[in-house]
């Protein structure tokens, strides 16, 4: 009997009127350290963020090279010259941000 209910309340949610009830999705979770730079670089505000907290970043020639990477990764590939402290603050300015 209770597989019998499981199954019809899945065949419900999977009905289109269910669907049509729904509410609207949440908004995307707020910027990370660990959001790839090429996702940050498609979005002006977050494009601003890092052109005042990590200046020269997505102007560097090697911008295609490390793109794909994340902030967080960036920093532990940098041997130092992306501080934890620097990218803290890009971190804190990002999430700062509107939900986008």
């Amino acid at each position: 009997m209770l597989l019998k209910q499981c199954c019809a309340g899945l065949l419900l949610l999977a009905s289109p009127a269910a669907a049509q009830d729904a509410p609207a999705s949440a908004p995307a979770a707020a910027y990370s350290r660990d959001t790839p730079v090429e996702k940050l670089a498609s979005d002006p505000a977050a494009v601003a963020v890092l052109n005042k907290d990590l200046p020269g970043l997505l102007t560097a020639p090697e911008f295609t090279i490390f793109k794909s990477m994340s902030l967080k990764q960036l920093q532990q590939a940098s041997g130092g010259d992306l501080s934890e402290v620097d990218v803290a603050k890009a971190e804190a300015d990002l999430q700062a941000l509107p939900a986008h």
